[in-house]
C-alpha cells in the first residue's frame, strides 16, 4: 500500500498542550494487540493470571520502583488490557501539594469514567519522566519478556498507543478506583469483552 500522510502518520491522542510530566493523577488503559486475550481469564468475577499476566503484574508493580517520579494507585490486569491509576509526583525540591489537577482546561473536565479520547494532530513525542515515557518503558519490558517466554521475537503484545484520562479531583479519583477494583466483576459488560463492541 502506498504511503498516505493522512492515513499513516502517527498521531498523538494526548490532550493538546498538556504537560504529562507535571504532577498529576492519570487513569490509564493499555490494550493488547488486536484485543487478544493474552493475560488469563475471568473466573467467578476474579482475574486468574496466566504466565503472561504474571509478567504484566510484576512489571507494573516494578514501574514505581524503577521510575521514582511515579506512584501506583489502584490497578488491575484483565484478559486483554490493563487499567491503572498512575500518579506523577512532584520532582525533588518542588513545592508540595495535591497531585490532582484543578487547573485543567475546561474542555477536559470529563465525567470520571468517560473513556472518550480527544485527538489532535501533533506528532507523538515522549518527554523524560512523563506518563508516556513510563508507559513506553513498561510496554517494552513486558513485550520483551513475553516474547522470550513464547519464543516469538518481534511479535506485538500491545496496541501502539494507550488511553488516558486526567483525574482532576478526589471524588473522581475515588470513583475511578472503584471502577478499577470492580472491573473483573463487570467483565461481561465491559467494552473490551470479546462479545461486546467497543469504541476503542
Amino acid at each position: 500500500m502506498k504511503y498516505d500522510r493522512n492515513k499513516h502518520h502517527r498521531r498523538s491522542i494526548r490532550l493538546k498542550g498538556y504537560d504529562y510530566s507535571q504532577p498529576g493523577a492519570y487513569f490509564v488503559t493499555i490494550c493488547t494487540y488486536e484485543r487478544q486475550c493474552l493475560f488469563g481469564k475471568i473466573v467467578n468475577g476474579q482475574m486468574r493470571l496466566n504466565g503472561f499476566g504474571e509478567i504484566v503484574a510484576e512489571q507494573w508493580q516494578k514501574s514505581a520502583v524503577i521510575r521514582q517520579e511515579i506512584k501506583l494507585d489502584a490497578w488491575v490486569v484483565m484478559p486483554k488490557h490493563v487499567h491503572g491509576i498512575v500518579v506523577i509526583t512532584n520532582p525533588v525540591g518542588a513545592n508540595g501539594g495535591s497531585p490532582l489537577r484543578n487547573n485543567l482546561p475546561q474542555h477536559n473536565r470529563l465525567s470520571p469514567c468517560d473513556r472518550s479520547i480527544r485527538h489532535n494532530h501533533e506528532p507523538l513525542r515522549m518527554k523524560p519522566k512523563s506518563l508516556s515515557s513510563s508507559i513506553a518503558g513498561f510496554k517494552s519490558t513486558v513485550t520483551k519478556q513475553i516474547n522470550i517466554l513464547r519464543d516469538a521475537p518481534g511479535t506485538p503484545v500491545w496496541q501502539r498507543n494507550y488511553y488516558e484520562h486526567i483525574i482532576r479531583d478526589r471524588s473522581a479519583l475515588n470513583k475511578i478506583r472503584q471502577y478499577v477494583i470492580n472491573n473483573p466483576l463487570a467483565w461481561q459488560t465491559d467494552q473490551l469483552h470479546l462479545d461486546n463492541t467497543t469504541k476503542w
